[in-house]
């Protein structure tokens, strides 16, 4: 059984390991605060809010995101998955987002950018 415990942690602790830090991202989502969220997107973001998607430049997908903030206040966030797509560098999280009487599918995509992660591209849907 011990050996069993060591085998699974060895498997797992890689997995998680090569995954950014959610902790800054997932506050955001949960308060609304489009500021803060918007100080993770990389310079140009694809940005989907229900049916609207474009590409926006970081201060306009901030402003775009703080208007549906204050018209569908947020309730709670939790992460529903997480993992690594495309080489090691690209990063997905996907959780759920009850803000006002709704639940929005929330789907984030970062890219590794030096030290950090960048969101690339933010998709809120029903």
């Amino acid at each position: 059984m011990k050996s069993l415990l060591i085998c699974l942690v060895m498997v797992v602790t890689p997995m998680v390991e090569g995954l950014p830090d959610m902790t800054g991202i997932t506050k955001a989502l949960r308060s609304g605060d489009a500021t803060t969220l918007a100080s993770y997107f990389a310079d140009d973001v694809e940005l989907a809010i229900v049916d609207d998607e474009d590409m926006y430049a970081k201060d306009e997908a901030e402003k775009l995101l703080a208007n549906f903030f204050a018209s569908h206040k947020p309730k709670s966030f939790s992460q529903v998955h997480k993992g690594t797509s495309k080489g090691e560098d690209s990063h997905y999280v996907i959780g759920d987002l009850v803000a006002g009487s709704e639940t929005y599918r929330i789907y984030i995509y970062l890219k590794e950018v030096g030290d950090s992660y960048q969101i690339e591209e933010l998709r809120i849907e029903e």
